[in-house]
């Protein structure tokens, strides 16, 4: 599965498009789709798309591609209607009415993340070799890939002491006359842990750099660029590698108008800063084309371009951002934060969990079995990557934040 995320404006709809239809001439069988509110992929491929796979035609195309727009809303319904029903019924006991009851229970970005839950299923099913997603643009999509960790996190340490202590307390409750407080009942639990269930396999699918990748979209421009290399990193803190970054609107060497000679000299100067911070990270070069990216025609002028030196289908194992060494003191734990500096980290320790703060992302590492008995006796921010030294309990000192 291959996720193409940027700030908005920098074309990442219509690159994961071509993406698709590049494949998909390659004679690949291939799903793309979008977790993007906006709707803009039926737009690209113009082409009408729903809530039902639709076979897009690729003419002459040995492969076969099919699109998909996500209603996000029906996936809310079917996965977590038990559970929202139990929480509007329990603040509205509280006395909240229910519209207000509906609106804050709902989580931002949780009918996306029940869409990807959706997309490892189709992943799962063995019909597609290549599934490419369209993501919201890059604030949106940080949060949605930070939601199986996080949801994930408190439904681990809710869900089996939640459903003890209704069963304790629901003879309570009715002794005392409150019968009409709502208790939670089997089929809210079975919810919550069905949803537990498949986070775990989203965040297995997403984290496994054999079956999934994210591919950053930017333009070569100072202000597009910084926020690629805040995106990489936090990416990064969350275990999620970058396998590819596409620069897209570099204008042309055969553009030679002198009005354009500056922003000719900008993008070769930010594309040249790209490939030697993000080396060894492919950066691939997507020309400004003379006229709108819009059906497949040009989607495939588009790919042409993209990929006439790489492979749309596959994709470069991307260094593991999270990993664990032995040493001969303890244990290394090394996380990548290529872009990091050390006035924007923040660390410290809390039980058996790390907690990392990068530019005000932050992120729980839950700390393998391993590391749970050692004690944190050091840590260092160097050449893009955090390293934080574990030591046996009697022998390291702890570090605060």
């Amino acid at each position: 599965m291959l996720l193409f995320t940027g700030k908005g404006g920098v074309g990442k709809t219509s690159v994961a498009a071509a993406t698709a239809v590049h494949a998909a001439a390659a004679g690949a069988r291939v799903l793309v789709t979008s977790t993007d509110p906006a709707h803009s992929l039926a737009d690209a491929l113009a082409q009408p798309l729903d809530d039902r796979p639709r076979a897009v035609d690729v003419p002459g195309a040995p492969g076969r591609l099919t699109g998909l727009q996500i209603d996000a809303q029906a996936r809310l319904e079917h996965h977590w209607s038990d559970v929202r029903d139990y929480l509007v019924s329990l603040l509205g006991w509280g006395g909240m009415g229910a519209v207000a009851a509906e609106e804050l229970i709902l989580l931002p970005g949780i009918d996306e993340l029940f869409a990807l839950i959706d997309l490892e299923q189709q992943v799962a099913s063995g019909e597609y070799d290549l599934v490419v997603v369209d993501c919201a643009p890059t604030a949106e999509t940080l949060r949605l890939l930070a939601l199986p960790d996080a949801l994930g996190w408190y439904v681990e340490r809710i869900a089996g002491p939640g459903r003890r202590m209704a069963r304790a307390l629901g003879p309570l409750v009715r002794g005392a006359g409150l019968g009409a407080l709502p208790m939670p009942d089997e089929p809210v639990f079975a919810a919550v842990e069905r949803i537990q269930d498949q986070l775990a396999r989203v965040h297995t699918l997403l984290q496994d750099p054999a079956r999934a990748a994210i591919r950053l979209v930017c333009t070569p421009e100072r202000l597009s660029v910084a926020e690629t290399e805040r995106t990489a990193t936090s990416l990064s803190l969350f275990g999620y590698g970058v396998d590819a970054l596409v620069v897209n609107r570099v204008l042309p060497d055969e553009v030679t108008d002198p009005y354009l000679a500056r922003w000719k000299d900008r993008h070769a100067a930010q594309l040249a800063e790209l490939r030697t911070s993000f080396a060894p990270t492919p950066v691939l070069r997507a020309p400004l084309l003379d006229d709108e990216v819009i059906g497949v025609d040009g989607l495939r002028r588009l790919a042409d371009a993209l990929y006439a030196d790489a492979d749309a289908t596959g994709w470069r194992e991307p260094v593991r951002p999270v990993t664990v060494e032995r040493t001969a003191e303890g244990h290394l734990l090394r996380i990548a934060l290529p872009f990091a500096t050390r006035g924007e980290l923040d660390l410290h320790r809390r039980g058996s969990d790390l907690h990392v703060r990068v530019a005000g992302v932050r992120r729980t590492v839950a700390l393998p079995g391993s590391l749970r008995r050692d004690r944190v006796a050091g840590a260092a921010l160097a050449d893009g990557w955090l390293e934080v030294r574990f030591r046996p309990q009697a022998a390291g000192v702890e570090v605060g934040s």
